[in-house]
C-alpha cells in the first residue's frame, strides 16, 4: 500500500461514517416519560442528595467508578513530537478505545491547551471529581515526571502516566522471565539502557525495585553515556549517572547481560551484540523499527533472548498488556492511587501467567501447536483471554494489602466471573481470525473480482497479508478497477472465457465431465459450465491451483451453491453439508447453525450439523457448549417438531458423550445460566455459558441471525460452509467489504486446518 493511499484510508477511517472513534451510549432505559423523569428532573435529585450526604456514594449512583480520563497536552505524541492538544486528540481517542475493548473501562479523552506544569496540574485537579482514575499520556519529559508526582500526591484517585509505567511493567515481567531462562540474577546482571526519556527512566526504576543494582546500570541519551561528570543533567538523568569512564554504547555493551532499547532504530550493531555476555537479553523496543532488527539479532547470536515492540516477532512488549487491566483492578477497589506495590503485582502476574498452560484459543490464534514458556515466549500474548481475569485481581489485592483500597473485594470467585463477563463484548474474534490467517496466508479465488466491493476486499486481504488473492473475471475491467483503487500489486487475474485459458478450461471441463458423467453432465455442458466463474473457481480449488474460494456477493445463495456442490462435493462420511454463522454479540461470540442450507433437517441430520458446528467452535479456540433449540423444554411437548430435536440430543449423547450439548430447550433458558440452573439442573448445559445454538430448521436459524445482525447490531461472520471436501465459502448476497474480508480469513484458516490434517496423515 502506498503511503498516500494509507494516509487517505486513515483519514477516511477517522472521518466516516461519523467523526472520531468513541461516543457516549446510555446505560439506562429512556423510552418513556417515566424513564426521563427518573434520569433527570425530578428523579435525579434523589441520588444528588444521597451523594451530598456521603460523597463516596458517587460511585454507587454514577459512572465515576468505571470512567478514566485520558489526558494530554500533545507535547510528546507517539513519534510525532510536540504537535499540540488538538492534533493529539485522535491518539487519546484511540487510547480510550483500547480501555473499552480490553477492560470495559469508559475512557474519556481530554486535551489541555497548556505546557505550564502548574496550570496542567491545577486543571486536572479541578476536573478530577468526574473520574475514577487519570491516565496521563504523551507529555514530554521532564515535565511528565513532575505532573505525575504531584497529581499522585494531591489526588485521591489512581493516576498513572502510561508512557512511563506501561512499558516498564510489561518489560519488567519479560525481564524476570528472561533472567530465569538465562539462569541469571537481577541483582548481578549488567544492564545497558539506550534512551533516557520518561519510559527509560521508569523502566530502570522498576528494575531496581526488583533488585537491579544502580552500579550495574549504564544509561545513554542522545549525547552518549550519562556520566556523573557531565554538566546540566536533569535530576532524573543524574539518578542513573555512572562513574565508569566510558563514553559510547559500544563500550557499554562489552560483557553486558541486558540491553534495554527505548531510543531509535539500528543503534545496536551486530558487532556490539557479539561483545555481550553469554545468553544476552536484548529488548529492542523502539517503534516501528527496533534498535537492532529481530532477524539480524537472532542470526548474530543463537543464544540471544530477544523482545521488541513489534507484533510480527515473538515477545512483543505491548502496553495493552498492562494499562487496561491495571486501571481495572484499581477502579474495582476504588484505590486512592496506583502505587509501586500494585505495579509490581502486575509485573509478577504477567510473568507468572506466561508459565501457565496456554489456552488452545491462544495457540490457534498464533498458529502454533503449543506456546510454552521459553525463549520465544517470555510474555503473554495480547489476545490472551486470561489477562482480564489474572491482572486486575493481582492489582486489586495489592491495593488492599498496601492500604489504598476503599472498597475491598470479598468474593474473589465472583469478581473473576464478573471480569470474564466484561471481556465478552468486543470484536476479539475478528482480530484473532485476521491474526491467525496472516501466519500462513493461502491462495483464495475471488470469483466476482469484476465488482468493485469484491476487489476492495481482495485488495485489503492482500495488503494486510491475510490471503493471496486470485481474481476471476474480465482482465481489462479488473485492471481498470485496480487503477481506480490504487491496487498496484501484481496479483493473478484469470478470465475463464479468455483465449489464453482455453487449454485450462478444456482440462477442467474434462475433469468435471469425469466427475458427473453419470449425473447428467455431458462434455458439452461441462465445457459451457467451465466458462462460468463459479464452476471454474471451484475446479481450481479441487485441482490444487488454489487453496480456497469465495463467491456469492452478487447472486442468490442457491445459484452459487449448485456449482460448488457439483464440483467440490461433500467430504467423506458427511451426509449433509451445512453452514455456521458466528455472531459477535455483547455476551461474546455465538455459533449458530444451520443458517443457510438445510430447510428441515431430520434428527440424524441435526446431530451431524451439531457435531460439525462443534468442530468449527473448537477450530476457533472455543470449547463448545451447545443448546439444541426448540419451542419446548426437555420433553414438555410430544409434537413431532419437538421430538425431532429431542431425538437429535439422544443421538449426540450416545455418539459423542463428552460433547457438552443438551435440549430440546427454549432460547431464553439456553442463554440464561440462572434460569437453566433453577429449572433444569439435570441438564448438561445447566449453569454453563452456552456459546453454540443449533436451530430445528432453516427458517428459525436464518431469521434469527439476520434479526440479530440488523436490530442488535451484532456482527456476523459467515455463513461458514462445513462438510465440503475443500475450503469453499459462499457469501450472503450483498455482503459488506468487511464481511468479505472476514470470510476470506475464515477461508484461509479452513485451508490451513485441511493442510495440517493432510500433513498429519502423511506422517502416519
Amino acid at each position: 500500500m502506498s503511503n498516500e493511499k494509507q494516509r487517505r484510508e486513515a483519514l477516511v477511517y477517522h472521518a466516516k461514517p461519523q467523526p472520531g472513534k468513541i461516543k457516549v451510549v446510555p446505560t439506562k432505559p429512556y423510552a418513556t416519560q417515566r424513564d426521563l423523569a427518573l434520569a433527570y428532573s425530578p428523579g435525579v435529585a434523589e441520588p444528588c442528595l444521597e451523594i451530598h450526604k456521603n460523597k463516596e456514594d458517587v460511585y454507587k449512583y454514577t459512572s465515576k467508578g468505571n470512567t478514566v480520563a485520558v489526558i494530554s497536552n500533545g507535547t510528546a505524541v507517539l513519534g510525532l513530537g510536540n504537535i499540540g492538544p488538538e492534533a493529539s486528540k485522535p491518539v487519546m481517542e484511540g487510547k480510550s478505545l483500547l480501555f473499552k475493548i480490553f477492560a470495559d473501562i469508559d475512557g474519556i479523552d481530554i486535551e489541555l491547551d497548556t505546557e505550564d506544569v502548574d496550570k496542567f496540574i491545577e486543571t486536572v485537579k479541578i476536573i478530577a471529581p468526574t473520574f475514577g482514575g487519570i491516565n496521563l499520556e504523551d507529555i514530554k519529559a521532564p515535565e511528565a515526571f513532575e505532573i505525575e508526582r504531584r497529581l499522585k500526591e494531591e489526588l485521591d484517585i489512581p493516576v498513572m502516566h502510561d508512557d512511563q509505567h506501561g512499558t516498564a511493567i510489561i518489560s519488567a515481567a519479560a525481564l524476570l522471565n528472561a533472567l530465569e531462562l538465562a539462569e541469571k540474577k537481577m541483582e548481578e546482571v549488567k544492564i545497558v539502557v539506550s534512551g533516557a526519556g520518561a519510559a527509560a527512566i521508569s523502566c530502570t526504576r522498576l528494575y531496581q525495585a526488583f533488585g537491579a543494582k544502580r552500579e550495574n546500570i549504564v544509561m545513554l541519551d542522545s549525547k552518549g553515556v550519562i556520566r556523573s561528570d557531565r554538566n546540566n543533567l536533569s535530576s532524573q538523568k543524574a539518578e542513573f549517572s555512572t562513574h565508569r569512564k566510558i563514553d559510547t554504547l559500544e563500550e557499554a555493551m562489552i560483557d553486558a547481560d541486558v540491553f534495554i532499547g527505548l531510543s531509535m532504530a539500528d543503534v545496536l550493531s551486530p558487532e556490539m551484540l557479539k561483545t555481550m555476555a553469554n545468553d544476552p537479553i536484548v529488548f529492542a523496543m523502539a517503534n516501528p523499527n527496533p534498535e537492532i532488527a529481530y532477524d539480524l539479532a537472532i542470526k548474530t547470536r543463537e543464544d540471544v533472548i530477544m523482545a521488541t515492540g513489534r507484533s510480527d516477532h515473538p515477545n512483543q512488549v505491548n502496553n495493552v498488556l498492562g494499562f487496561p487491566f491495571i486501571f481495572r483492578g484499581a477502579l474495582d477497589v476504588r484505590a486512592t492511587k496506583i502505587n509501586e506495590d500494585m505495579k509490581m503485582a502486575a509485573v509478577r502476574a504477567l510473568a507468572d501467567l506466561t508459565k501457565e498452560a496456554v489456552p488452545e484459543q491462544v495457540n490457534i490464534t498464533y498458529d502454533t501447536t503449543r506456546l510454552t514458556f521459553g525463549r520465544d515466549y517470555i510474555i503473554p500474548k495480547p489476545f490472551d483471554p486470561r489477562l482480564i481475569a489474572k491482572i486486575p485481581p493481582a492489582v486489586a489485592k495489592a491495593a488492599m494489602d498496601s492500604g489504598v483500597a476503599r472498597s475491598p473485594i470479598k468474593d474473589w470467585d465472583k469478581y473473576e466471573e464478573e471480569l470474564l463477563q466484561r471481556s465478552g463484548n468486543d470484536n476479539k474474534v475478528v482480530r484473532m481470525l485476521h491474526n491467525r490467517a496472516k501466519v500462513n496466508p493461502k491462495k483464495i479465488v475471488f470469483a466476482e473480482a469484476e465488482l468493485l466491493d469484491v476487489l476492495k476486499a481482495a485488495q485489503i486481504v492482500y495488503e494486510e497479508g491475510i490471503a493471496i488473492p486470485i481474481l476471476l473475471g474480465n482482465k481489462e475491467k479488473i485492471e481498470e478497477l485496480k487503477v481506480e483503487l490504487e491496487f498496484d500489486a501484481d496479483v493473478e487475474i484469470i478470465d475463464p472465457r479468455a483465449e489464453e485459458f482455453k487449454a485450462l478450461r478444456k482440462k477442467y471441463a474434462q475433469r468435471l465431465y469425469e466427475l458427473r458423467q453419470r449425473k447428467g453432465e455431458t462434455l458439452y455442458s461441462a465445457t459451457v459450465n467451465m466458462g462460468k466463474r463459479n464452476y471454474f473457481g471451484a475446479m481450481m480449488v479441487l485441482e490444487g491451483a488454489a487453496d480456497g474460494m469465495l463467491s456469492g456477493y452478487s447472486r442468490a445463495y442457491p445459484k452459487v451453491l449448485r456449482p460448488v456442490f457439483e464440483v467440490i462435493g461433500k467430504a467423506n462420511g458427511v451426509q449433509k453439508a451445512s453452514t455456521v454463522n458466528i455472531m459477535i454479540t455483547e455476551r461474546g461470540p455465538l455459533f449458530l447453525a444451520d443458517t443457510s442450507i438445510n430447510i428441515d433437517p431430520s434428527a440424524e441430520e441435526l446431530a451431524e450439523i451439531t457435531q460439525m458446528t462443534a468442530q468449527v467452535a473448537s477450530t476457533f479456540g472455543f470449547n463448545p457448549v451447545i443448546a439444541m433449540l426448540s419451542y419446548s423444554n426437555y420433553g414438555s411437548s410430544n409434537h413431532p417438531k419437538a421430538k425431532k430435536v429431542n431425538d437429535a440430543v439422544r443421538i449426540l449423547h450416545e455418539k459423542y458423550p463428552s460433547l457438552v450439548v443438551d435440549g430440546e430447550v427454549q432460547t431464553d433458558f439456553a442463554l440464561s445460566k440462572e434460569m437453566s440452573d433453577v429449572n433444569f439442573s439435570f441438564s448438561k448445559i445447566s449453569n454453563q455459558k452456552v456459546n453454540t445454538l443449533i436451530f430445528p430448521n432453516l427458517d428459525s436459524a436464518n431469521i434469527t441471525y439476520k434479526l440479530l445482525k440488523q436490530l442488535n447490531g451484532a456482527s456476523s461472520i459467515g455463513p461458514i460452509m462445513v462438510g465440503l471436501r475443500k475450503a469453499v465459502h459462499i457469501l450472503q448476497l450483498g455482503a459488506s467489504v468487511d464481511e468479505m474480508v472476514n470470510m476470506t480469513a475464515v477461508a484461509v484458516i479452513d485451508a490451513q486446518e485441511r493442510e495440517k490434517r493432510r500433513m498429519a496423515k502423511t506422517k502416519q
